[in-house]
């Protein structure tokens, strides 16, 4: 006896379209390198600079995207920014790729 697939709620075109966004803005491996070295707080340029191996105008043009497309803010201490993630999404998304991208131990 075959199973009817179990029906699931249809998502609404407002939440595709913000989580369209979110993914396109995600599409990135420099975006998602920052934004893991995010995922346990807020970091400076600096930081994000060391933790990526990117230079400080690569690190800083692809923060002003992901801060654009309100995936991450940012706040001034003198002459130091420091960002953080405001977009629940991203932590549920690199979750993703480490469970079905990374080898198995």
């Amino acid at each position: 006896m075959t199973r009817a697939p179990a029906t699931t709620a249809s998502i609404e075109s407002d939440v595709l379209t913000k989580a369209a966004e979110v993914i396109k803005c995600l599409g990135h491996p420099l975006r998602l390198r920052l934004l893991e070295a995010l995922e346990h707080g807020e970091k400076s340029v600096t930081e994000l600079q060391e933790h990526s191996g990117a230079t400080q105008a690569a690190v800083s043009q692809q923060l002003a995207t992901m801060r654009a497309r309100r995936v991450v803010e940012c706040r001034r201490d003198g002459a130091h920014v420091y960002y953080h993630i405001i977009e629940p999404k991203v932590t549920a998304v690199l979750a993703c790729i480490r469970s079905c991208d990374l080898p198995r131990r």
